[in-house]
């Protein structure tokens, strides 16, 4: 078995520096755990879009802490060598610090080796919080979908000067209070450019460009396993829903057309017993 990854080294992984770029990946089940285990992925995000892509509603904003310790656990299950990630989900460290990190621990009981949260200099108390009970902690600036209604729908952020030198100043708060590393999303490449350089820990981007330190895919759209909304950003490796749906129309014709089961795919019984049933036929 690998070693497990960790939040210190990934913490060291800077491009710049001459480190590979990291690779995180979501995974929300052990299936999926398994398959990402099976790459050489660095991370795991237990992200909570799952809400959109594995319980079908419009938004992150109906999932909660419970939904996010089942799946955590889940993916934990498949003793991945990635550094599980778990998103805390909205309103779980929005309203006092004792229940952010009670909240924070119930992920890391349930598999996780990091967590991560969304916002910037109104966060630096809960992250603090959570750093000061041993528990890893990973930004999310630029694009948060937590705050869609905030932002007015899923908007690329930071595309004005000042908008930009906010993330920027952002990061460097979230790095000061102890973040191991930064997801940004929805920023302009050059935005995202200008963060990654000016910080000492690695950037992960997700609509972001190529500058940053790692990247970050959901495991849906990379393998094509849905179709209905594809970003910008998102790069298809495979089209798994239309090969998985032509599979199950051919398993439905043979199942109709008496093609499935065949006899090897059956179990039998021995001729003698056969007999002693009444039984005649193929046994």
């Amino acid at each position: 078995m690998a070693k497990r990854q960790t939040a210190p080294a990934v913490a060291s992984r800077k491009v710049a520096q001459g480190s590979d770029p990291l690779v995180m990946v979501t995974a929300y089940d052990y299936p999926s755990a398994c398959m990402v285990n099976a790459s050489d992925a660095d991370m795991i995000l237990v992200g909570d879009s799952l809400a959109m892509v594995v319980l079908g509603y419009d938004d992150t904003l109906s999932v909660t802490v419970d939904d996010m310790v089942h799946h955590t656990a889940a993916v934990a299950r498949a003793k991945p060598s990635q550094l599980i990630v778990a998103d805390l989900p909205w309103m779980s460290y929005h309203v006092s610090v004792e229940d952010t990190v009670r909240n924070a621990a119930r992920l890391i009981r349930a598999g996780a080796g990091a967590v991560k949260l969304e916002g910037g200099l109104d966060r630096i108390p809960m992250i603090e919080a959570i750093i000061s009970a041993q528990i890893p902690v990973m930004g999310h600036l630029g694009l948060t979908p937590q705050s869609v209604h905030a932002m007015g729908g899923f908007k690329v952020q930071g595309k004005n000067a000042e908008a930009a030198m906010q993330i920027a100043e952002a990061a460097k708060a979230l790095q000061a209070a102890g973040c191991f590393s930064i997801v940004l999303e929805g920023v302009p490449r050059r935005v995202a450019d200008l963060v990654t350089n000016s910080l000492d820990i690695p950037t992960v981007g997700i609509g972001a460009g190529p500058a940053c330190d790692g990247q970050v895919l959901v495991f849906h759209d990379l393998l094509g396993l849905q179709d209905d909304f594809i970003a910008k950003f998102v790069r298809q490796y495979a089209n798994l829903k239309s090969d998985g749906i032509t599979a199950l129309q051919e398993f439905v014709g043979d199942v109709r057309s008496g093609a499935f089961p065949n006899d090897a795919e059956s179990y039998h019984i021995a001729d003698a017993e056969a007999d002693a049933l009444g039984l005649y036929g193929s046994s």
